[in-house]
C-alpha cells in the first residue's frame, strides 16, 4: 500500500512561513504608508532600537535576513539619517551601526502601532496561548540552533 501523499498545507514549515509573511505583510503595510520603512529597514531599527548599537554581522544574526538583505536596509536608513556608522575599535573591518535621534523618535513612535497591531492580531488567543505560544516559538528556534551547529559539525567533518 503507497504512502498517503503529504499535503503541503499540513507541512508545518510551510504553514509558519505562509503565516509570517501574512503577519509581516499587514505589518509592512502600516510601516510603508506611516513611515516609509520597508520590512528589513523596519527589522535593522527594531533590534538597533532594543539592543543598542550591532555590527552588521550581529544584525543578520538578530533578524535572521540574508548579509545583502541587511546591507540594503541600512544603506537606505544612513541615507535617510535613521542609523549612523561609528568604527568598530574590536575589529577595523566592520562598524557599529546605531539609531540616530532622529532614529530613536521614528522607533519611539512605531513601537506603540507595533505593540497595537499586536494585541489585535493575537487577540484570538487567550493570555495563556499566547504564553505557550512564545514558548513554543523559543523551544523551535533553539532547535534551529541546535540542528544549525550539528549541520556545521558535520560539514566541517567532511572537509
Amino acid at each position: 500500500m503507497p504512502a498517503a501523499k503529504s499535503r503541503l498545507t499540513d507541512f508545518l514549515p510551510y504553514l509558519m512561513s505562509v503565516s509570517t509573511n501574512a503577519v509581516s505583510d499587514m505589518v509592512a503595510a502600516q510601516y510603508q504608508a506611516r513611515f516609509g520603512l520597508k520590512i528589513p529597514e523596519w527589522r535593522v531599527m527594531a533590534v538597533l532600537g532594543d539592543a543598542g548599537p550591532q555590527t552588521q554581522r550581529q544584525l543578520v544574526g538578530a533578524t535572521r535576513m540574508d548579509k545583502v538583505a541587511v546591507n540594503r536596509a541600512c544603506k537606505v536608513l544612513e541615507e535617510r539619517c535613521l542609523i549612523q556608522r561609528s568604527p568598530n575599535a574590536s575589529d577595523g573591518r566592520s562598524h557599529h551601526l546605531e539609531l540616530t535621534p532622529a532614529g530613536r523618535a521614528v522607533h519611539e513612535e512605531i513601537m506603540p502601532l507595533a505593540l497595537g497591531i499586536e494585541k489585535r492580531l493575537f487577540a484570538v488567543l487567550s493570555v495563556q496561548e499566547r504564553k505557550d505560544f512564545k514558548a513554543m516559538l523559543a523551544r523551535i528556534n533553539e532547535q534551529v540552533c541546535k540542528l544549525e551547529s550539528l549541520q556545521a559539525a558535520d560539514t566541517d567533518q567532511k572537509s
